[in-house]
């Protein structure tokens, strides 16, 4: 991950930043909340297929339901946040009743809205400073639940809406009712 301070640039950047992305296809692109561009290097396959794996896993929570709960984004997906970051998570999740709220025009490029779940996990290229303070971001951009999966330390960070952070180590399984009722993510392929 690479930071370049566009800040001193201004809203220009920001309002330009989907004809940046387009123009530079081959790249993956992220503007943090503090007018950073920052570039996202490729995971390994270690990394993409706990990645697969993690998206599964929600799809099939998802889908479980008639109708489907929300909808499920993979790190390919851009996100306006209200703070002005737009960030692509690793996996998301808006429920239904929040995702019927995002207008047709929106839903084709980054929309403006935070999702209601987070999960970032930590790939061999990451900085896990850097990956936690986009957790903070989340948080403090209206996400209401994040999860930060390391496999290294076999971590996870919980963050949660007026919250302090909780850490756990090595869970078998991770649950919160609150955000994503029903589902549990069994850890044992990702750990």
């Amino acid at each position: 991950m690479n930071l370049i301070n566009v800040s001193v640039i201004g809203k220009e950047v920001l309002d330009a930043f989907e004809e940046i992305c387009a123009a530079n296809p081959e790249l993956r692109l992220e503007l943090s909340a503090k007018g950073e561009l920052i570039t996202l290097s490729p995971t390994g396959m270690e990394t993409g297929d706990k990645n697969s794996r993690l998206i599964s896993r929600f799809v099939v929570w998802n889908e479980s339901t008639t109708p489907e709960r929300g909808l499920v984004f993979d790190s390919s997906t851009g996100f306006k946040l209200p703070n002005g970051a737009i960030r692509s998570p690793d996996v998301s999740w808006i429920s239904k009743e929040n995702s019927d709220n995002i207008a047709p025009e929106e839903r084709k490029g980054f929309a403006q809205i935070a999702p209601d779940f987070v999960l970032e996990l930590i790939s061999e290229s990451d900085s896990l400073k850097n990956v936690q303070d986009k957790m903070l971001e989340y948080i403090d951009a209206g996400v209401k639940l994040g999860w930060l999966l390391n496999p290294y330390t076999k971590t996870v960070e919980i963050y949660r809406q007026g919250e302090e952070k909780q850490v756990l180590v090595n869970p078998p399984t991770l649950r919160d009712e609150n955000v994503l009722a029903d589902f549990v993510l069994d850890l044992k392929k990702i750990f």
